[in-house]
């Protein structure tokens, strides 16, 4: 037993360690639609999506921390998706950016349309827009890493010990 899991969680150590994953994240852009050139924008020297600590586009999902979804999911593309998600390893965070991830958008009442990519995989932060803005996107960024300095790190790493070997 682990001095972390026989006293809990120590302010200074969950602190650091929350605040070396917030500006540490790998993400990994699935983009799908319009919402995918907004992304592209965000990694410009205008928005500088570095000083955030977002590494852009790892060589493939096993070394990402995070996604983006971005971009009308259908039902046929819905189990790429999850499949990518699924190779993601632990803690992994989900941005769901733009109407059409969110829920469907405009094509909500099509036959084909996934109804927003959370009935695929848990979602953490909604970016809301058709196509959102670049500004919106690292807000939802931000909002984010906000998530993971409340974090309890016993939370997230009993999480991936929990995973099936």
């Amino acid at each position: 037993m682990g001095v972390v899991e026989k006293f809990g969680g120590i302010k200074p150590v969950s602190w650091l360690l929350n605040w070396s994953r917030k500006y540490s994240l790998w993400y990994f852009q699935f983009g799908l639609a319009c919402c995918a050139i907004e992304v592209m924008a965000v990694s410009s020297p205008r928005y500088d999506f570095m000083r955030f600590g977002i590494v852009p586009l790892p060589a493939s999902p096993r070394q990402a921390d995070l996604m983006v979804v971005a971009g009308t999911v259908t039902d046929k593309m819905a189990p790429a998706v999850k499949r990518l998600y699924e190779q993601m390893p632990e803690p992994k965070y989900i941005i769901s950016m733009g109407s059409c991830a969110n829920t469907g958008g405009p094509y909500w009442d099509s036959y084909s349309v996934l109804k927003g990519v959370d009935q695929v995989m848990p979602v953490d932060v909604y970016v809301p827009g058709c196509p959102p803005r670049p500004e919106a996107l690292l807000e939802g960024i931000v909002l984010l890493q906000q998530q993971i300095t409340n974090e309890d790190p016993r939370e997230v790493w009993s999480k991936v010990d929990e995973r099936p070997a």
